[in-house]
């Protein structure tokens, strides 16, 4: 049986976070009463004319920038003619042969090392609306919503450079993460403003041919991507080995049963009948206007990953958590600054602090512990004030009622006992009242060293700084 390496490239639409559609004022805003944010220009009305969304053109470059595209200081609108019942004007507005942005990259890491994906171009144009297919007694009726009809979109199309689904979704992942850096998107794939298709081909290893391209669609989410394009290299290895052949379609992904399902055979681009939309002048681009939203571009996750582990001594792991979201970064970076310890801020934050984001669904400056509260807690620990334990539980309590841990800590009189001359006198009271253990543990038994311990946090209520206890009773016990 021949073995086969598949050959993946995928076609990712981004719906841009303007605030208005691209070629007109009515609301991007998702989740709306159906068709409540349509007007006579996103719906087509004859005589209407579109305008460009300035805010739209600007988020496209800063996307490009981010990627290390070539930003095209002239690029064109082009009409896509199809007709299907959600595209109400009958074609779709976006930029065929002169598109905003060529080129660019994305970094990924792979369990064999870093990898290089270029891209091939990153173009502007206006999404569709939205079916939704009855069920029940409204079972063989489709309705139509259109508010999302010319909301702003880019589609991000790479190389065929991808060689398995886990790359594949790991090259998602990190655009993801570079598109929330630059504030372009939310990216929240399940209200479809991260939308991905994939072209999957497989081909015998060793050949230098492209194998036939098949499309996969429907995918919402990392790893629905990842399951469908591991069924497709499946799907076409089984039927080249077999004698078959593979057709070029379009398929859609079956999340439920596990399986892609044929759709319609492939379109090639003269089934569109593209031409330049005579409503809308070419966008030229200055220089100066480039540069100046190249100054927008925050420090890139690659970059700021490279830093904290330089500046900060973490691990590439931690600093991959760290630097997943922009915020969690910001979030780091602030704490820091009010107690400088980089690697017990970061594991408070990743062990204790995203558990919380998690749990509840939350950003990570909505915790209600800010930045400097987490640095406070990591001081009081480090600097013997409270215990790890009681660091756990002042935590909580902070979540719970958005108190300092300062605040917390006197309030419950958790302040640990730090002063050597006190632990001093307690540890000699407790080896003088326990003259049998103190001969034996002498003796060799130094496991009775947990017995003296818990005396001494006994005799002190539990304040006593464990650390301390146990320094001092090995040197008196001795």
């Amino acid at each position: 049986m021949k073995e086969f390496e598949a050959v993946i490239g995928l076609e990712v639409h981004v719906q841009l976070n303007t605030a208005s559609k691209i070629f007109c004022a009515c609301s991007a805003e998702f989740g709306a009463e159906p068709n409540s944010h349509v007007c006579p220009v996103c719906m087509g009305f004859p005589g209407t004319l579109p305008v460009l969304n300035k805010a739209a053109a600007d988020k496209a470059v800063q996307a490009g920038l981010a990627l290390g595209c070539n930003i095209q200081k002239f690029s064109i609108f082009d009409r896509k003619s199809y007709f299907y019942p959600d595209l109400p004007k009958a074609y779709q507005i976006t930029q065929m042969f002169y598109p905003i942005c060529l080129g660019g990259f994305l970094n990924i890491d792979t369990g064999n090392g870093e990898r290089r994906i270029n891209l091939t171009r990153i173009h502007m144009e206006e999404d569709a609306g939205k079916l939704i297919h009855g069920e029940g007694e409204a079972a063989g009726y489709s309705y139509v919503d259109f508010n999302r009809a010319s909301v702003p979109l880019i589609e991000i199309v790479s190389e065929p450079e991808l060689r398995s689904a886990e790359e594949a979704k790991l090259y998602l992942q990190k655009l993801r993460t570079v598109l929330r850096y630059v504030k372009v998107s939310d990216c929240n794939m399940e209200e479809g403003s991260l939308r991905c298709d994939a072209n999957v081909s497989v081909r015998p290893i060793g050949e230098t041919k492209l194998g036939t391209k098949v499309e996969i669609k429907n995918m919402n989410s990392f790893r629905s991507v990842q399951r469908a394009i591991e069924y497709e290299i499946a799907r076409q290895s089984e039927a080249l080995s077999e004698g078959g052949i593979v057709r070029q379609e379009t398929r859609l992904w079956d999340n439920d049963r596990g399986i892609t399902l044929p759709m319609r055979s492939k379109e090639n681009a003269h089934d569109y009948r593209y031409f330049p939309d005579p409503d809308l002048f070419p966008l030229k681009l200055t220089d100066e206007k480039i540069e100046r939203l190249r100054r927008t571009i925050p420090e890139l996750p690659d970059s700021r990953k490279g830093r904290f582990m330089g500046e900060y001594g973490l691990s590439a792991q931690d600093a991959d958590l760290l630097v997943s979201e922009k915020d969690y970064a910001d979030y780091y970076e602030t704490a820091l600054k009010t107690h400088k310890s980089p690697k017990g801020i970061a594991n408070w934050i990743m062990s204790e602090l995203l558990r919380v984001v998690n749990d509840k669904n939350l950003g990570i400056f909505e915790t209600g512990i800010p930045p400097e509260s987490i640095a406070k807690l990591v001081a009081l620990i480090e600097s013997g004030a409270i215990s790890g334990k009681q660091g756990k539980e002042v935590f909580a309590e902070a979540v719970k009622t958005g108190k300092t841990p300062d605040a917390i800590v006197r309030e419950k009189g958790m302040s640990q006992l730090s002063d050597k001359g006190e632990l001093y006198g307690i540890v000699e009271s407790v080896i003088r009242e326990n003259p049998n253990e103190t001969e034996r543990f002498k003796n060799g038994e130094e496991k009775l060293l947990g017995f003296f311990v818990g005396l001494v946090m006994k005799e002190s209520r539990g304040k006593a700084n464990p650390k301390m206890v146990n320094d001092i009773l090995k040197e008196t016990l001795k």
